[in-house]
């Protein structure tokens, strides 16, 4: 194989990964806002585990958002206490806002929902 046909397969393997990456992290987040926690748990664990390094924090932050209403829709209190102040721990070094979504409402919410330690959630501010 000639250097010009690895160099193109490998960036061709590049914009794959970087389009599939892209399109679960939207999945996902549109999976959030329309209640489907479980599902968009599994597309934002996608885009996470293909993120870039600097960026790993922000997705697992959105992860824990869907896992957290997730678990309050199981009735499971203290494993959404513990995902929602995940989300914030995650969430906050990227605020006050990126990839197009606006976080400081979002932190807001996830840390008055930690507090007040109900399962009865709102949806999540995205």
């Amino acid at each position: 194989m000639s250097s010009t046909s690895r160099s193109s397969s490998a960036h061709t393997t590049s914009r794959w990964k970087t389009e599939k990456f892209e399109s679960a992290y939207e999945a996902g987040v549109e999976l959030i806002r329309a209640g489907e926690y479980f599902a968009a748990h599994e597309e934002l664990e996608d885009a996470w585990r293909a993120a870039p390094a600097e960026e790993r924090d922000f997705f697992q932050g959105l992860v824990h958002v869907a896992v957290a209403w997730y678990q309050a829709g199981r009735g499971r209190k203290i494993g959404t206490e513990r995902q929602l102040a995940k989300a914030v721990r995650r969430l906050e070094p990227f605020a006050p806002t990126h990839r197009g979504i606006e976080l400081e409402p979002l932190l807001a919410q996830l840390r008055a929902l930690h507090e007040l330690g109900s399962l009865d959630l709102p949806p999540p501010l995205l």
